[in-house]
């Protein structure tokens, strides 16, 4: 089969969330997540595509959010580098800008018609002034400037052009991918934009949270899409985050409807009133991501085990798992940038 892995965005508890989805089904199929035909990736889910393209095994990237210890392979990985979670200083503080682009707004006021409506809102909000450069960095080390030979498209959105751009993708900009999953993480107002070749880039999330129609034409069997800031329910508990997650889930399912239209088989996994719980409301807050892990881990377990779509695919993936060699690391091939 040939399967694909989009990873919607979701700030660290999203990272946790992700991990933990991976190691999951790992663990009840025997289906390695890191021998994905192709792996998409926003904001959150750039982070964990990039690790699991570098051979990260899914199990460690649960680890890491429960502070657990290393496999063997992890630890040796973890060694040469790893992405390290941006700790904001009062110069990042002072760096803030009340204004990401004036060039845009400038131009927007000159030439109205030239400057797309979303690239004008985003143009027009505060920059944030914390820097990316502990992910970029721990990323490039851990790549050590190659790209992956497998496919790994990381969603961004070009602030000036007012457009999605998808690293990775033949005739993408040049960029180390250690650059490519800051930019897919640089949220607005929060991140400082990260700029590539001249251009400066904030969170593909500003596109779409889940950007799940880039793997249509592909000619994949299943796509497997996890989103870890909408649910699974249709309704739940009274909550401010209930405003947030229920159109994201409504977002999600007009995407997933889109693709399966055009003969794609979708699996949707969503968090769980627990899971969801665990999460809170503030999806940068760092400090849950070990509970987030946890009752990521056991809810994808017993929908796995429970679920109608959940046994179904179980099926699938250990089907897979006994037709496929164990995946070695996926050293990567491409040297320089994509």
């Amino acid at each position: 089969m040939r399967i694909g892995l989009v990873l919607a965005a979701g700030g660290s508890v999203g990272v946790a969330y992700h991990g933990a989805v991976m190691a999951a089904l790992e663990q009840a199929t025997g289906w390695d997540p890191r021998q994905a035909e192709v792996v998409v990736g926003t904001s959150a889910g750039s982070l964990t595509a990039a690790m699991l393209r570098a051979g990260v095994p899914a199990g460690d990237l649960a680890r890491i959010s429960e502070g657990a210890p290393l496999s063997e392979e992890g630890a040796r990985l973890a060694t040469r580098g790893r992405p390290r979670r941006p700790r904001p200083g009062l110069l990042d503080v002072l760096a803030f800008r009340p204004v990401s682009d004036l060039a845009v707004v400038l131009q927007a006021l000159r030439r109205p018609w030239t400057v797309p409506p979303r690239a004008l809102a985003l143009a027009a909000m505060p920059a944030g002034g914390i820097p990316t450069t502990a992910i970029s960095d721990g990323i490039d080390a851990l790549y050590e400037g190659a790209w992956p030979e497998k496919a790994l498209w990381l969603c961004s959105y070009d602030l000036r052009a007012g457009r999605r751009v998808v690293f990775g993708q033949a005739g993408s900009p040049p960029a180390l991918v250690g650059g490519a999953v800051a930019a897919s993480c640089a949220v607005p107002g929060y991140f400082r934009p990260v700029s590539i070749d001249g251009r400066r880039y904030v969170d593909g999330g500003v596109h779409s949270m889940v950007n799940l129609d880039l793997v249509a034409g592909l000619g994949l069997d299943l796509v497997i899409a996890v989103s870890p800031l909408s649910q699974a329910a249709a309704w739940g508990v009274p909550s401010p985050a209930l405003v947030m997650r229920r159109p994201l889930r409504a977002r999600l399912g007009a995407e997933v409807a889109a693709l399966e239209r055009a003969g794609v088989a979708v699996v949707a996994i969503q968090p769980g009133r627990r899971v969801t719980s665990a999460m809170g409301f503030n999806p940068m807050d760092a400090a849950r991501r070990g509970a987030v892990s946890r009752a990521t881990r056991a809810g994808v377990r017993r929908w796995l085990a429970e679920g109608v779509q959940g046994r179904q695919l179980t099926r699938l993936l250990k089907a897979e798992a006994a037709r496929s060699p164990r995946a070695e690391r996926p050293a990567p091939a491409r040297r320089g940038t994509a």
